[in-house]
């Protein structure tokens, strides 16, 4: 009876101690409590840990499957977008990035179908261009890359700038200077001199010494032929080993009778890496550089002038200059800039009052990708008289000859494409010693 009493006393609750001071009877902690956290996280880590290692069912597989869709729909647009703009928009200046550029000046001309280049010749990249007795010749790189088999220098005609033929299995540059090696022969003009032989103005690779740069090799017609055969001279005409050789030269008479060829000193063949080697900082200058020529059209007089270099527009290059005066005295320097393995290759021009500039931009180029569906045009020769023009652009694989019209509009300096017909001659005289 005594210990019942005693265990009934020890149950008694004292009732002036507050509810909230009662111990819990039970022995969990109360829910917020650490020790529940605690005891939580454990039960959670094996959960997280389950699903991966227990067997997926359905909805692990659909989540799984779900991110690898997201991420190949999200990687592919990465890569696709950037292709599919490149075709619609023009190059950014100095990364080669593709971006929309302001046109200030677009001429309707441009969206006039009438007013589209016609295609030409297949695989003819770089050509140059002149007329003799009513025949037009156009020159271009050798068609196939290091192969020293394939021509030096192929040669096509037309009788009316529209129709063209090549001279299938006919080389102009048979045989080759000491100096250079037996590939890789790009960007050929010719001109004709005083004595009635034509002089040939090519880009050739160094044998030795000089690693694998191009320098601006020169060669005599045997006769009176625009045809040639055109015998080269044992060394090279300019090789400016400080810009990295040259490249793409371009003859030009002007109104005195004076000779020059201008051509691109070859700075991105020594530039830092990046888009066509020249992208990287410093970014190094790339020249056009005019040299004025003795009236036999080797000899050089003189050193050679810069006229233009890059500026931030260009991307790592420019290159493919070509020169003519109007009857108005305004001379037109063309060229072309960004790489030619990219969609930003281009066709652009400047004017200037005297042959060695300064030289005044075009706000747009005169040719670029997207016009009239040409992909990345450029490498452009323009006749003496300024109505004619070609070009190469993209076609597959290869670079094809695209020829066409050219409108010049001397009250403001700007050039258009312009209708070409079979029928749209030019005014320039067979016995006019140019091009």
């Amino acid at each position: 009876m005594a210990s019942q009493i005693s265990f009934e006393a020890d149950n008694k609750v004292d009732p002036s101690v507050a509810v909230s001071e009662v111990p819990d009877r039970n022995d969990h902690p109360p829910p917020w409590s650490p020790a529940v956290n605690e005891v939580n996280e454990a039960t959670e880590k094996p959960q997280k840990k389950a699903f991966f290692t227990k067997p997926w069912g359905r909805r692990q597989m659909g989540a799984i499957c779900a991110i690898v869709f997201v991420a190949f729909t999200v990687s592919a647009l990465v890569i696709a977008l950037p292709i599919y703009f490149t075709k619609i928009y023009g190059y950014a200046k100095d990364t080669d990035d593709y971006w929309k550029l302001p046109q200030p000046n677009e001429d309707a001309s441009y969206h006039e179908e009438k007013n589209a280049p016609k295609f030409a010749l297949h695989n003819f990249p770089d050509p140059g261009l002149m007329k003799h007795d009513g025949i037009w010749y156009a020159y271009g790189t050798n068609p196939k890359k290091k192969n020293p088999n394939s021509i030096h220098v192929p040669v096509a005609t037309s009788s009316d700038f529209v129709n063209w033929t090549l001279k299938a299995d006919y080389d102009t540059l048979p045989t080759l200077g000491t100096w250079e090696g037996k590939v890789n022969h790009w960007a050929p003009d010719v001109i004709q001199r005083n004595d009635g032989k034509f002089v040939m103005y090519y880009s050739g690779q160094v044998k030795k010494n000089f690693g694998t740069h191009h320098c601006v090799g020169v060669a005599v017609s045997n006769g009176t032929s625009p045809l040639g055969p055109f015998i080269p001279e044992n060394e090279p005409l300019a090789c400016p080993h400080k810009h990295g050789g040259a490249i793409d030269p371009s003859p030009f008479r002007d109104t005195d009778g004076t000779l020059y060829v201008v051509y691109k000193g070859d700075g991105n063949s020594i530039g830092h890496g990046g888009n066509c080697g020249n992208s990287k900082k410093p970014v190094v200058s790339v020249p056009i550089l005019l040299q004025e020529l003795k009236s036999d059209g080797v000899t050089t007089v003189g050193d050679a002038v810069k006229i233009l270099d890059i500026d931030g527009s260009d991307g790592p290059l420019v290159e493919a200059p070509n020169i003519i005066v109007t009857s108005d005295g305004t001379y037109y320097l063309f060229f072309s800039s960004h790489c030619y393995t990219s969609f930003g290759y281009n066709v652009k021009y400047a004017h200037s009052k005297s042959l060695k500039g300064r030289y005044a931009r075009a706000d747009r180029p005169l040719l670029q990708t997207s016009d009239w569906g040409l992909e990345s045009p450029g490498g452009a020769t323009v006749s003496t008289d300024g109505t004619k023009i070609v070009f190469h652009a993209n076609c597959g694989t290869h670079r094809c000859m695209w020829a066409g019209a050219l409108d010049i509009r001397s009250n403001n300096n700007t050039i258009v494409m312009a209708e070409l017909t079979a029928a749209n001659q030019t005014s320039t005289s067979s016995t006019r010693r140019s091009r």
